[in-house]
C-alpha cells in the first residue's frame, strides 16, 4: 500500500519542494514524479536551474523524448496526466487528486498555508483516509524529509 506524507501549512510550497528534491535526489539517489499545475511546474523548473552547480538536479517534463525522460530522477508532469513514468515517489503539489496515486510506493503530498490550498489538501486526505491509508504529517517547520 502507498506510504502517505502530508506536509503542510507551507507558506512557499516551490521552494519547499525543490529542498525536498535536493535532499531526496542528491542524498538519497531517489527517482521521484512532481505533478502540479503548469504554472507551478514552470516555477519548479525555473528554481531549479538557479540552484548552484553541485546542488543542480537533473530532470525533465513528462512530454520529453522516453531517453530523457528515463534517464532524469525527476520528471515534472502537469496534474491529471495518467501516463507517468514508473518511479517509487510523486510528490503532489497540485490541487487536484493525483490520478494513479496508488501505482506508487510513497507519495509526498504538499499543502500551502493559503485557505483554498488547505480546503482542497483536506479533501485530498480525507479521500486517501476513507480507503484506509495513514497519512503521516508534517507541519511547515519540520523540515523536508
Amino acid at each position: 500500500m502507498t506510504e502517505i506524507d502530508g506536509h503542510y501549512n507551507m507558506p512557499d510550497k516551490v521552494s519547499y519542494a525543490c529542498r525536498l528534491l535536493r535532499k531526496a535526489v542528491g542524498a538519497h539517489g531517489a527517482r521521484l514524479v512532481v505533478m502540479a499545475d503548469p504554472a507551478t511546474l514552470d516555477a519548479i523548473d525555473q528554481s531549479i536551474w538557479t540552484l548552484q552547480p553541485t546542488e543542480f538536479i537533473a530532470h525533465c517534463r513528462s512530454g520529453d523524448e522516453a531517453h530523457v525522460v528515463s534517464r532524469s530522477p525527476v520528471v515534472l508532469a502537469e496534474s491529471g496526466t495518467t501516463s507517468l513514468p514508473d518511479r517509487p515517489i510523486l510528490v503532489n503539489l497540485g490541487a487536484e487528486l493525483p490520478a494513479r496515486f496508488e501505482r506508487f510506493e510513497r507519495l509526498i503530498d504538499i499543502v500551502g498555508s493559503d485557505d483554498a490550498d488547505k480546503q482542497a489538501g483536506r479533501a485530498r486526505w480525507r479521500h486517501y483516509k476513507d480507503r484506509g491509508y495513514a497519512i503521516r504529517t508534517f507541519p511547515y517547520g519540520g523540515g523536508a524529509s
